[in-house]
């Protein structure tokens, strides 16, 4: 069985009263998601998340200690991945997609954002931020 290692995160911004999170479509599947990509050779778990957020959205992120959640599954026979997913509040709120990978980007608020996401596993880490954004 062959192995791959991501690592993203659920990004956030403090929008008045309220926080919102950044979601992506993705053009591969169509599906809704958080920002995340491979890691690359010699980076951090971190440097990889926060390149990819970059090169994703365009957003630059501050990670918020304590949180980092994994997941694990199958993307296609013969294929375990990994992806690990961190906290992080976005420094600027203007995002440009990347155009290759990336159909569409969204501020959603934090209570809705659930009914966007495609995967059960994205709404368990929805969860998890939530709790975790609670106790900030």
């Amino acid at each position: 069985m062959e192995k791959e290692k991501s690592c993203g995160a659920i990004v956030f911004r403090k929008n008045k009263n309220a926080i919102d999170v950044l979601i992506i479509k993705h053009k591969n599947g169509g599906h809704w998601s958080f920002p995340k990509g491979h890691v690359e050779a010699g980076e951090t778990e971190y440097e990889t998340a926060r390149r990819e957020i970059r090169e994703e959205t365009g957003i630059e992120v501050s990670f918020v200690t304590g949180f980092r959640e994994s997941v694990t599954y199958s993307p296609k026979p013969g294929i375990m991945k990994d992806v690990i997913y961190f906290l992080a509040e976005a420094l600027n709120s203007d995002y440009k997609r990347q155009e290759e990978e990336i159909s569409q980007v969204r501020w959603i608020p934090l209570s809705h954002a659930d009914r966007y996401l495609t995967y059960n596993n994205d709404k368990g880490l929805l969860f998890s931020a939530r709790t975790a954004l609670k106790r900030m």
